[in-house]
């Protein structure tokens, strides 16, 4: 029995319908959506946009990989032809090559997986015995007299802490105490070194640093026993370990967590030329509150004084005799005004008296009759011809005989 062949064909992609088509397939599968690879990079190139090209390689296949600018800025990696690398990422069809390669974004180096999960496992039960808690942390000293220093003699970490510390604070006492800092007799020096620097008196603060390297040229600094001590240290200690991007336990464990050895140094310290000018302020400050502390005195004194003065028997004498000045001169122009209106009311009434004054009349040329026995004659009435009578006038009187009486004639 023979198969009939079908009526319709197979069906027929373009070459970008299945590259399309393969790309969905890829980028649906779990394990190639999230996913490791180890190699040796061969052919890296970085152009300008800033993104990162290179092929990881083994004894029997390659690789092509691509890491995006935005990626490519986060690498704490350098990357370099031939280094052996573990790349993560998810892999994809690029269409117009029709070329699988992977997408990247994280790099570490070969080996470090192992020693990473280790590191994350180590952190849990640490985590769990609470050496890591917050709580614990103490503040560090503002101005430290005595600072231990734990690293290798050797190292330029060193040389950069000393000048650091001399150059921010030179009035600092800094002891050493040597340790080896990378590979597997390193932890019990730095445990013993720590211990050490314990048994000082008045030791302010511990700087625990050692420069830059790989994950496994720290892990030293993720050994149990030394994130104990740090842990267990009396003082105060400061790690400053790799770069900035590099974390080892002793970071977590520590009082303070500084990116390098140098900002360890920097943590540890006041820089002089803040406290030159903190200083200034403060002493300008002083000056002020002084200035206006002796003012406030000065205006409290002035008032005492002017309070004691209007107190004192003194002011007071003063006070009377300036009252009795003050009543003298009252009662002198009351006195005053008091003769000036009876000299006023003296004058009226010799003016009025003068008016009445027989004399003032005469002096106006009238006269004053008089009979012999010296009475006035206001009338013709009782007078006769031939008696004698006196006319006395202002300078005199003159002695006259009544010739004739004539009598007014009355009108009605």
């Amino acid at each position: 029995m023979f198969d009939q062949p079908s009526l319709f064909g197979p069906k027929i992609l373009t070459v970008s319908g299945i590259s399309q088509y393969l790309r969905a397939l890829m980028e649906s599968d779990e394990i190639l959506r999230d996913v490791w690879i180890s190699g040796e990079i061969s052919t890296y190139s970085q152009p300008k946009s800033g993104h990162i090209y290179f092929t990881i390689k083994d004894s029997e296949a390659s690789l092509r990989c691509v890491i995006w600018r935005s990626a490519a800025q986060r690498l704490s990696v350098n990357l370099q032809t031939g280094m052996a690398v573990e790349v993560h990422g998810y892999v994809s069809i690029y269409e117009a090559g029709g070329q699988y390669q992977l997408y990247v974004d994280a790099v570490r180096l070969a080996g470090e997986g192992f020693l990473y999960q280790e590191f994350l496992r180590l952190k849990a039960r640490l985590e769990a015995d609470g050496l890591f808690d917050e709580e614990r942390k103490r503040a560090l000293p503002e101005y430290p007299k005595k600072i231990g220093i734990v690293t290798s003699p050797t190292g330029a970490a060193l040389q950069d802490m000393l000048n650091t510390l001399a150059s921010r604070y030179p009035l600092v006492e800094v002891f050493l105490a040597p340790a080896i800092v990378q590979g597997d007799t390193a932890p019990p020096t730095i445990v013993t070194a720590i211990q050490m620097l314990n048994q000082i008196d008045d030791l302010d603060v511990i700087l625990l640093a050692r420069g830059g390297g790989s994950l496994e040229d720290l892990w030293a600094f993720n050994d149990e026993r030394v994130v104990r001590a740090v842990a267990a240290s009396r003082v105060p200690v400061i790690t400053g370990v790799g770069h900035e991007t590099d974390f080892t336990l002793v970071d977590f464990a520590s009082d303070y967590r500084a990116p390098t050895p140098t900002g360890a140094a920097v943590a540890a310290v006041p820089d002089k030329l803040d406290l030159k000018r903190k200083l200034q302020n403060e002493t300008s400050l002083l000056n002020r509150i002084f200035s206006d502390k002796t003012w406030q005195l000065n205006q409290a004194l002035t008032v005492v004084n002017n309070r004691f003065v209007l107190v004192s028997p003194l002011r007071r004498i003063q006070n009377d005799q300036q009252r009795l000045d003050e009543f003298e001169m009252r009662l002198e122009r009351s006195y005053k005004h008091a003769v000036s209106l009876k000299k006023s009311q003296l004058d009226g009434l010799t003016r009025r008296l003068e008016s009445l004054n027989p004399k003032g009349v005469m002096r106006r040329g009238y006269a004053v009759v008089r009979d012999s026995d010296g009475n006035i004659l206001r009338s013709v009435e009782g007078v006769t011809a031939g008696v004698n009578i006196r006319v006395e006038v202002t300078d005199g009187e003159l002695l006259a005989g009544v010739k004739e009486v004539r009598k007014n004639k009355k009108t009605k």
